[in-house]
Protein backbone atom coordinates (compact mmCIF):
# COMPACT_ATOMS: atom_id res chain seq x y z
CA UNK A 1 0.00 0.00 0.00
CA UNK A 2 1.19 3.79 -0.48
CA UNK A 3 2.59 4.83 2.86
CA UNK A 4 1.26 8.62 2.25
CA UNK A 5 -2.21 8.03 2.90
CA UNK A 6 -2.68 11.06 4.63
CA UNK A 7 -0.47 13.37 2.25
CA UNK A 8 -0.43 17.20 2.78
CA UNK A 9 -0.40 18.26 -0.64
CA UNK A 10 -0.18 21.51 0.13
CA UNK A 11 2.90 21.32 2.25
CA UNK A 12 4.54 19.01 -0.61
CA UNK A 13 4.03 21.80 -3.22
CA UNK A 14 4.95 24.70 -0.93
CA UNK A 15 8.55 22.51 -0.48
CA UNK A 16 8.50 21.56 -4.06
CA UNK A 17 7.95 25.52 -5.07
CA UNK A 18 10.98 26.24 -2.43
CA UNK A 19 13.26 23.79 -3.76
CA UNK A 20 12.66 23.90 -7.44
CA UNK A 21 12.99 27.86 -7.26
CA UNK A 22 16.12 28.28 -5.04
CA UNK A 23 19.06 28.97 -7.93
CA UNK A 24 21.38 25.82 -6.54
CA UNK A 25 18.54 23.33 -7.91
CA UNK A 26 18.25 25.28 -11.33
CA UNK A 27 21.90 25.45 -11.26
CA UNK A 28 22.40 21.37 -10.71
CA UNK A 29 24.78 22.58 -8.11
CA UNK A 30 23.67 20.12 -5.18
CA UNK A 31 23.26 16.35 -7.54
CA UNK A 32 26.98 16.00 -7.98
CA UNK A 33 27.04 15.63 -11.65
CA UNK A 34 24.48 13.38 -11.57
CA UNK A 35 21.69 13.60 -14.63
CA UNK A 36 18.73 16.22 -13.00
CA UNK A 37 16.18 13.64 -12.35
CA UNK A 38 13.96 14.12 -9.95
CA UNK A 39 10.48 12.19 -8.46
CA UNK A 40 7.88 13.54 -6.40
CA UNK A 41 5.50 10.90 -5.35
CA UNK A 42 2.24 11.27 -4.16
CA UNK A 43 -1.29 9.29 -3.04
CA UNK A 44 -3.12 7.98 -6.28
CA UNK A 45 -6.40 8.69 -4.60
CA UNK A 46 -5.38 12.47 -4.90
CA UNK A 47 -4.94 12.09 -8.62
CA UNK A 48 -7.14 14.90 -9.48
CA UNK A 49 -6.35 17.53 -6.40
CA UNK A 50 -2.45 16.93 -7.23
CA UNK A 51 -3.10 17.41 -11.32
CA UNK A 52 -4.66 21.06 -9.62
CA UNK A 53 -1.46 21.56 -7.59
CA UNK A 54 1.27 20.96 -10.41
CA UNK A 55 -0.84 23.27 -12.14
CA UNK A 56 -0.66 26.04 -9.58
CA UNK A 57 2.78 24.98 -8.91
CA UNK A 58 3.90 25.64 -12.45
CA UNK A 59 2.12 28.84 -12.47
CA UNK A 60 3.91 30.16 -9.16
CA UNK A 61 7.28 28.98 -10.93
CA UNK A 62 6.50 31.36 -14.02
CA UNK A 63 5.37 34.43 -12.14
CA UNK A 64 8.60 34.25 -10.43
CA UNK A 65 10.69 34.00 -13.85
CA UNK A 66 11.06 30.51 -14.00
CA UNK A 67 9.78 28.91 -16.96
CA UNK A 68 8.18 25.31 -16.83
CA UNK A 69 7.69 22.73 -19.91
CA UNK A 70 4.93 20.56 -18.71
CA UNK A 71 4.76 17.13 -20.83
CA UNK A 72 1.27 15.22 -19.92
CA UNK A 73 2.12 11.59 -21.47
CA UNK A 74 -1.40 10.70 -22.15
CA UNK A 75 -1.44 14.02 -24.17
CA UNK A 76 1.31 13.39 -25.72
CA UNK A 77 0.67 10.21 -26.81
CA UNK A 78 -2.96 10.81 -28.08
CA UNK A 79 -1.47 13.31 -30.02
CA UNK A 80 1.19 11.31 -31.91
CA UNK A 81 -1.89 8.32 -32.50
CA UNK A 82 -3.93 11.25 -34.14
CA UNK A 83 -0.99 12.39 -35.98
CA UNK A 84 -0.20 9.29 -38.10
CA UNK A 85 -4.04 8.75 -38.20
CA UNK A 86 -4.50 5.62 -35.87
CA UNK A 87 -6.23 6.18 -33.20
CA UNK A 88 -9.70 5.12 -34.20
CA UNK A 89 -8.32 2.15 -35.86
CA UNK A 90 -6.83 1.08 -32.68
CA UNK A 91 -9.91 2.37 -31.00
CA UNK A 92 -11.88 0.01 -33.67
CA UNK A 93 -9.70 -3.16 -32.95
CA UNK A 94 -9.58 -2.70 -29.32
CA UNK A 95 -12.86 -5.04 -28.37
CA UNK A 96 -11.76 -7.34 -31.21
CA UNK A 97 -8.20 -8.27 -30.14
CA UNK A 98 -7.00 -10.07 -27.24
CA UNK A 99 -5.85 -7.57 -24.94
CA UNK A 100 -1.92 -8.49 -25.37
CA UNK A 101 -2.25 -8.01 -29.33
CA UNK A 102 -3.51 -5.05 -28.51
CA UNK A 103 -0.92 -3.80 -25.97
CA UNK A 104 1.81 -5.18 -27.85
CA UNK A 105 0.06 -2.61 -30.71
CA UNK A 106 0.18 0.04 -28.96
CA UNK A 107 3.46 0.06 -27.97
CA UNK A 108 4.57 -0.56 -31.13
CA UNK A 109 2.55 2.86 -32.09
CA UNK A 110 4.03 4.81 -29.31
CA UNK A 111 7.30 3.13 -29.11
CA UNK A 112 9.50 5.32 -26.57
CA UNK A 113 12.61 5.21 -28.09
CA UNK A 114 11.25 6.12 -31.95
CA UNK A 115 8.22 7.92 -31.30
CA UNK A 116 8.12 9.50 -27.51
CA UNK A 117 11.78 10.42 -27.16
CA UNK A 118 11.51 12.34 -30.69
CA UNK A 119 8.32 13.99 -29.71
CA UNK A 120 9.79 15.21 -26.27
CA UNK A 121 12.79 16.37 -27.53
CA UNK A 122 10.75 18.09 -30.14
CA UNK A 123 8.97 20.56 -27.71
CA UNK A 124 12.00 21.13 -25.31
CA UNK A 125 13.81 22.46 -28.52
CA UNK A 126 10.85 24.84 -28.94
CA UNK A 127 11.12 25.74 -25.34
CA UNK A 128 13.22 27.72 -22.94
CA UNK A 129 12.22 26.36 -20.01
CA UNK A 130 14.39 26.16 -16.85
CA UNK A 131 12.67 23.09 -15.95
CA UNK A 132 10.48 20.12 -17.20
CA UNK A 133 7.38 18.32 -15.42
CA UNK A 134 6.40 15.16 -16.77
CA UNK A 135 2.74 13.84 -16.03
CA UNK A 136 0.02 11.73 -16.89
CA UNK A 137 2.45 8.28 -15.64
CA UNK A 138 -0.71 6.50 -14.26
CA UNK A 139 -2.85 6.90 -17.17
CA UNK A 140 -0.40 5.61 -19.39
CA UNK A 141 0.77 2.68 -17.98
CA UNK A 142 0.97 -0.34 -18.97
CA UNK A 143 1.92 0.80 -22.34
CA UNK A 144 4.27 3.06 -21.48
CA UNK A 145 6.70 2.42 -18.47
CA UNK A 146 8.17 5.02 -16.24
CA UNK A 147 11.52 3.44 -15.90
CA UNK A 148 11.35 3.31 -19.22
CA UNK A 149 11.15 6.75 -20.18
CA UNK A 150 13.78 7.89 -17.92
CA UNK A 151 16.33 5.75 -19.22
CA UNK A 152 15.36 6.74 -22.77
CA UNK A 153 15.18 10.37 -21.29
CA UNK A 154 18.94 10.35 -20.27
CA UNK A 155 20.12 10.81 -23.75
CA UNK A 156 18.00 13.85 -24.44
CA UNK A 157 17.39 15.64 -21.39
CA UNK A 158 20.98 16.23 -19.89
CA UNK A 159 20.80 20.04 -18.66
CA UNK A 160 17.09 20.82 -17.40
CA UNK A 161 16.03 19.26 -14.12
CA UNK A 162 13.44 17.15 -15.00
CA UNK A 163 10.30 16.19 -12.34
CA UNK A 164 8.54 13.43 -13.03
CA UNK A 165 5.24 13.37 -10.97
CA UNK A 166 4.28 10.05 -9.85
CA UNK A 167 1.57 8.29 -8.45
CA UNK A 168 3.57 5.87 -6.12
CA UNK A 169 6.09 5.11 -4.09
CA UNK A 170 9.78 5.71 -4.87
CA UNK A 171 12.40 4.56 -2.33
CA UNK A 172 15.52 5.73 -3.65
CA UNK A 173 15.85 2.77 -6.20
CA UNK A 174 12.60 0.67 -6.66
CA UNK A 175 9.33 2.58 -8.52
CA UNK A 176 5.92 1.13 -7.24
CA UNK A 177 3.20 2.34 -9.29
CA UNK A 178 -0.17 2.62 -7.48
CA UNK A 179 1.57 1.24 -4.66
CA UNK A 180 0.81 -1.59 -5.80
CA UNK A 181 2.44 -2.45 -9.30
CA UNK A 182 6.41 -2.69 -9.60
CA UNK A 183 7.70 -0.91 -12.47
CA UNK A 184 11.31 -1.49 -12.33
CA UNK A 185 14.20 -0.37 -10.79
CA UNK A 186 15.54 3.17 -11.28
CA UNK A 187 18.61 4.43 -9.53
CA UNK A 188 19.76 7.71 -11.00
CA UNK A 189 16.67 9.96 -9.63
CA UNK A 190 16.35 11.66 -6.66
CA UNK A 191 13.40 11.41 -4.80
CA UNK A 192 12.52 15.81 -4.41
CA UNK A 193 10.32 15.53 -1.84
CA UNK A 194 12.99 14.39 1.01
CA UNK A 195 15.39 17.00 -0.82
CA UNK A 196 16.52 19.66 1.50
CA UNK A 197 18.91 23.15 0.56
CA UNK A 198 19.97 25.60 2.27
CA UNK A 199 17.63 28.77 2.18
CA UNK A 200 19.11 31.61 0.05
CA UNK A 201 19.86 34.79 1.78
Amino acid sequence: MVNHKNENLEEKFKHLFEIISNETFLNKQAIGGEVPFFISTYNPVNQLKAEKYIESLKKKLEVNGISVLCINLYDLSLELLKERKILDKLLQKESEMAKDKFLKQLQSALDVETKIMPAIEKLLLSSDCKVLFLTGIGLVYPYLRSHNILNNLQRIVKTVPTIMFFPGEYDGSMLNLFGRLKDDNYYRAFNIDIIKLKKES
